[in-house]
C-alpha cells in the first residue's frame, strides 16, 4: 500500500519558528517567555484585529480559536530554532525565556520571500505597540479575542441545533 502524507508549511514548526524568531529579533536585546511569544504571534498574524497594519493571514471567522492550539505549535517552532542555534533558552527566576542568538539575523537576512519583509514589519509594529505592556495587560487584550470567539462558537452551535 502506497500512502502519501501531505505536509504543509503553514502553521508548521518551521513557519511558526521563523515567525517567532523574527519577533525575538525585533525585541532584542529583551528575552520573552512562551506566553508572550504566543500573544505576539497572534498579534503579528492578525494585526488588523487591533487596528494595526493589514493582517498577514486572511480574516477567517472564529480565528481567535487559534489561541487554543497556537502555544504547542509555537513551542515546537521554538525548539526547532533552539536546535539550530538561532534562539537561546534562558532559565530565569520566574521561568524560561527565549532570546535571539547572534545567528538569528544572518539567517533571517538570507531569506528573500516577500512574506518575510511583511512579517518583519508586523513584528516591529507589535513590539513597538505592545512590547512595553505588562503580561496582565497583554493577556487581557488577547483573551478578548478568545472570549469573542467563544461567544461566536456558542452562537453558531446554537443556530445549528435549532436548524436540525
Amino acid at each position: 500500500m502506497n500512502s502519501t502524507i501531505i505536509k504543509t508549511p503553514f502553521n508548521s514548526s518551521l513557519e511558526t519558528g521563523v515567525r517567532t524568531l523574527i519577533v525575538l529579533i525585533e525585541s532584542h536585546p529583551n528575552s520573552l517567555d512562551l506566553q508572550r511569544l504566543v500573544d505576539f504571534d497572534y498579534l503579528v498574524v492578525h494585526s488588523s484585529d487591533v487596528n494595526g497594519p493589514e493582517s498577514l493571514h486572511p480574516p477567517v471567522p472564529m480565528r481567535a480559536g487559534e489561541l487554543l492550539v497556537r502555544r504547542s505549535i509555537i513551542e515546537s517552532g521554538l525548539m526547532l530554532m533552539v536546535s539550530r542555534g538561532f534562539v537561546k533558552r534562558l532559565v530565569k527566576n520566574d521561568g524560561i525565556e527565549y532570546l535571539a542568538s547572534d545567528l538569528a539575523m544572518p539567517f533571517i537576512g538570507s531569506l528573500s520571500a516577500p512574506y518575510i519583509g511583511k512579517l518583519q514589519d508586523r513584528a516591529n509594529w507589535v513590539i513597538s505597540e505592545f512590547g512595553e505592556l505588562s503580561n496582565d495587560t497583554l493577556q487581557k487584550i488577547t483573551s478578548n479575542f478568545f472570549d469573542k470567539w467563544a461567544s461566536q462558537f456558542h452562537h453558531t452551535q446554537g443556530s445549528s441545533v435549532n436548524n436540525v
